[in-house]
């Protein structure tokens, strides 16, 4: 069955985690993805800890076949360029290849890929149909699109740090670095959109993604500009604030998580917690006066869950259909037969030892009923691809390969030992 996007070529000039993002769901529906790094460098991920390799995973490298375990899990299903696109040698040949490209990707800061002679003008010369998206922390445009930003500066930038924690306390980041993830996301959904576009109307076009724009476009359909109108203070821990009783209860012998978002959830809770007697208090059972009581509320939901075992709880809340889960380690999650039997848990392997690793990634999340997805190769071997896709893609004979690396415009196979010693 073949995927979606076959024949799809992206050339991705991306680093690090929104880029690779971006191009790791390409790649997992089908798209040839065409990693572009530089050969004096390389990705930086490649051979940057914590690492996987033979003796596991570590933060030195213990043998000369560890590699970045960021790498393995972000470059699945992608081919690995070597080539210098700050020579002209190697720009010529980048525009070659976007000749016949589908979709050019980078995260360079604003202006720098102008600056290198391969921004979207310039391939749009020799491909008018070009798909180029821009992904930065802030955006192509704007007084700040300069700034260079991480994912912790585009959560402090937009709020959602000043909004996450515990009422009183300080700034809190979220647990993974939500606005690279989200960015990523909002990137492969821009390029699909602009695939679609340029089948319709046969015209390329440039896409500007923004970090801050991403991130700030999910969290603010919270009213956070209300609070204080509403009385509420801006961190409200594991809360939503529409809803009530909706958080984190400590149980016996762990926590877990329960809410009621509609007047039958309510009514089962009360069932479950065998406290009928509130069922006709005409104040618990007006959702804005719960709301604005929800200490009271938590109170006595925080009774009944502190007696009870976290799997009972969980128990007793699924046979009254009311939503709640236990709140899992990630060893737990790690074992949740719901991720496993949808695929969600998958091995890393290793191309410099061509075995799995002691480590595990995401597989791929989305699901299609006429089509195939996923990632069918383990991340490559910086610049085994080189050689392949400059016959293929750009035309070049072999021998004016060999030249171009004998120059160091391109390198056409993995050197692990030099690698490990720029990593050293």
């Amino acid at each position: 069955m073949q995927k979606i996007l076959s024949g799809t070529i992206v050339l991705d000039l991306t680093r690090f985690f929104s880029g690779p993002q971006a191009t790791l769901f390409l790649a997992g529906m089908g798209a040839q993805v065409v990693k572009i790094d530089d050969p004096a460098t390389g990705d930086p991920t490649a051979f940057s800890p914590p690492y996987a390799g033979p003796g596991g995973v570590s933060f030195q490298r213990t043998s000369d076949a560890d590699m970045g375990l960021a790498y393995l899990k972000r470059a699945r299903g992608k081919q690995s360029v070597m080539l210098d696109l700050k020579s002209d040698a190697g720009r010529e040949v980048f525009l070659r290849m976007a000749a016949g490209a589908d979709v050019v990707i980078d995260n360079f800061s604003a202006g720098v890929a102008d600056r290198l002679g391969v921004g979207y003008d310039a391939l749009a010369a020799v491909n008018p149909g070009i798909v180029y998206c821009s992904l930065t922390g802030y955006g192509s445009t704007g007084s700040d699109r300069h700034l260079k930003a991480y994912d912790l500066m585009v959560q402090a930038a937009v709020g959602l740090m000043s909004v996450t924690g515990e009422a009183g306390g300080p700034p809190v980041k979220t647990g993974s670095p939500l606005s690279d993830a989200i960015a990523g996301v909002f990137a492969a959904s821009g390029i699909l959109a602009a695939l679609l576009h340029r089948q319709r109307t046969g015209c390329g076009q440039a896409v500007d993604i923004s970090m801050a724009d991403c991130l700030f476009s999910l969290m603010f359909d919270e009213p956070f500009d209300c609070y204080e109108q509403l009385g509420l203070p801006q961190r409200q821990g594991s809360r939503i604030m529409r809803f009530s009783p909706f958080n984190v209860y400590r149980s016996r012998d762990g926590w877990v998580v329960l809410g009621a978002a509609t007047a039958a959830d309510w009514t089962a809770l009360l069932g479950a917690m065998d406290r009928r007697d509130l069922a006709d208090d005409t104040r618990m059972n007006d959702l804005g006066w719960r709301i604005a009581h929800n200490a009271q509320v938590d109170a006595i939901v925080s009774a009944w869950t502190e007696a009870r075992a976290t799997l009972d709880i969980v128990q007793a809340l699924h046979a009254a259909k009311v939503p709640c889960s236990p709140v899992r380690s990630i060893d737990e999650v790690m074992q949740w037969r719901q991720l496993r039997e949808r695929g969600m848990v998958v091995p890393v392997h290793n191309p410099m030892t061509g075995t799995d690793m002691a480590a595990s990634a995401p597989g791929f999340p989305i699901k299609f009923s006429a089509g195939q997805a996923g990632y069918d190769a383990p991340a490559p071997l910086p610049g085994a691809h080189t050689q392949e896709i400059l016959e293929t893609l750009a035309g070049l004979s072999p021998q004016r390969i060999e030249e171009l690396a004998a120059r160091g415009v391109v390198r056409c196979a993995p050197q692990a030992a030099e690698l490990q010693h720029k990593s050293g």
